[in-house]
């Protein structure tokens, strides 16, 4: 049985209802998530036994983000309860050409004021297999990004598999240090990379050539290049996946990725998303598809890229921060029914 833990902040999502702008909005619907949280409630959701790790404020609001994890079947009992508040995000959707927009109110949030010491590692990692986190959590204080790299040193030395999603955030990096300052002594412990098609690029500057996302179209194979340098500069890594977005408009995207596994390049079917339906969470979708892909099918990578896309195209239908899809659903994708055919 694979036990996998997860490490980040979990926020409190205030999305402006439909479409509307925030000038606009008398009232925002409340929702909980954040990156390792959503890849946690995947895998809990692929039946996998998952840990969410965290801070939060021992009030009503952290009781209630908590019960959104539990109501998923995610293990929070390594959840720090201290501090005095939440981390807010403040999402307005998108549509047609007009890009989504997210403003964070996270400043000295009971996850930002975590400090060394304050999580036993050791105890959290009892009978684990996987650890995961992403680029967000070191962005968010100096003490977050201590505390990550405290838990990548005690997952390493317990052996346990670490996977990383890349994931820059221009608006976090606030605290003193800049992102490949503080990412390459953490990322070094990854065995599994993943990014986007540019996080490579504004972390460590690798980027791939003649490569425009905002055309709708990304050719995956040109995303080689970029596993090869990262596979050189983190030789731990056994493999590196980049997904693809390319970007239509806020209603329309493509979808795919790609795996490099120091060999040779695995390109996955790429999906048409149209009418897109919530498209946060969309990576961390990919991500929580990714790993149970890697657990459930360990010796075939291109089942478990597909599983990914498909699971992530799927999340791009539901509203919120959570993949709420069943492995069924994902696996009839996969086999190519995409007719959304009514289940009776």
């Amino acid at each position: 049985m694979s036990r996998v833990v997860t490490f980040g902040e979990i926020m409190l999502r205030l999305a402006t209802p439909g479409y509307l702008r925030f000038s606009q909005a008398t009232e925002f619907e409340a929702t909980y998530g954040g990156g390792e949280a959503n890849v946690a409630v995947s895998l809990a959701n692929y039946g996998i036994d998952a840990s969410f790790v965290s801070g939060l404020p021992n009030n009503d609001i952290g009781d209630a983000a908590i019960a959104s994890l539990k109501a998923r079947n995610v293990d929070t009992s390594f959840i720090n309860r201290s501090g005095d508040r939440i981390g807010i995000y403040f999402l307005e959707s998108g549509a047609v050409s007009r890009g989504s927009k997210v403003i964070y109110d996270r400043a000295n949030s009971s996850f930002a004021k975590l400090k060394k010491g304050t999580i036993d590692w050791e105890k959290a990692f009892k009978g684990a297999t996987w650890f995961h986190w992403t680029g967000i959590t070191p962005a968010v204080s100096e003490g977050a990004a201590d505390v990550c790299k405290e838990a990548c040193e005690v997952a390493s030395k317990m052996g346990i598999t670490i996977s990383t999603d890349l994931n820059y955030r221009n608006k976090l990096w606030k605290w003193g240090k800049s992102a490949s300052e503080v990412m390459e002594s953490l990322v070094n412990h990854c065995d599994i990379i993943l990014g986007n098609e540019e996080d490579a690029d504004m972390v460590f500057g690798i980027k791939p050539e003649g490569v425009d996302v905002t055309s709708g179209h990304v050719e995956g194979a040109a995303y080689e290049s970029v596993g090869k340098q990262l596979m050189k500069k983190f030789p731990k890594a056994k493999k590196v996946i980049i997904t693809l977005r390319g970007s239509i408009s806020a209603s329309h995207n493509s979808w795919s990725g790609v795996l490099w596994d120091g060999k040779k390049l695995i390109e996955a079917p790429t999906y048409q998303i149209t009418h897109i339906v919530d498209r946060v969470g969309g990576g961390d979708s990919f991500m929580g598809g990714l790993i149970y892909g890697l657990i459930k099918y360990p010796t075939d990578d291109q089942k478990a890229l597909n599983f990914a896309v498909a699971a992530s195209c799927l999340k791009h239908t539901i509203k919120g921060d959570f993949n709420l899809v069943t492995v069924d659903e994902v696996e009839k994708l996969m086999k190519g029914d995409a007719s959304g055919r009514v289940s009776r």
